[in-house]
């Protein structure tokens, strides 16, 4: 079974609750790292604290917050995470076959929950391509 890592902010806490329910009914193993409520939080508390556990386990992650791009810019700090914000499946299917992120990042204020869930089959379904986008990986990692 695979594992995947979620987490919001308070705009994203009610599309997190959907997607999850949605992963583990295609199977998936998914590991809540907050909020647990629509109660005002920090985004940024909770993408390093995600960012962190993605580093540690190699899963994939996906964080939304209202816009997301707050728990992008977050994410993004962090030298061994390349997180995408996407919004639509063609996003993530790129985002994963061409800079094999492993961090998804959704705005639930911009997008619908019902394309979220298509956004992030996509995102777990498509594999990197490497070759030449492995070249310009390596180009990235060294300016961190």
């Amino acid at each position: 079974m695979r594992t995947v890592l979620l987490a919001s902010d308070h705009a994203g806490f009610e599309m997190k609750k959907t997607l999850l329910a949605h992963l583990e009914s295609r199977g998936f193993d998914v590991v809540d790292h907050g909020t647990h409520s629509t109660e005002s939080c920090d985004y940024p508390v909770l993408a390093h604290k995600l960012c962190e556990a993605v580093k540690h386990t190699g899963c994939t992650g996906i964080l939304i917050c209202g816009t997301g791009i707050g728990v992008s810019i977050t994410a993004n700090r962090h030298a061994e995470i390349r997180a995408a914000l996407c919004f639509t499946e063609l996003h993530a299917r790129l985002a994963r076959r061409h800079n094999n992120a492993n961090v998804l990042c959704l705005g639930a204020r911009m997008t619908g929950t019902e394309l979220a869930g298509a956004i992030v089959d996509a995102f777990l379904e498509t594999r990197f391509e490497g070759g030449r986008h492995q070249r310009r990986l390596d180009m990235i990692q060294q300016r961190t």
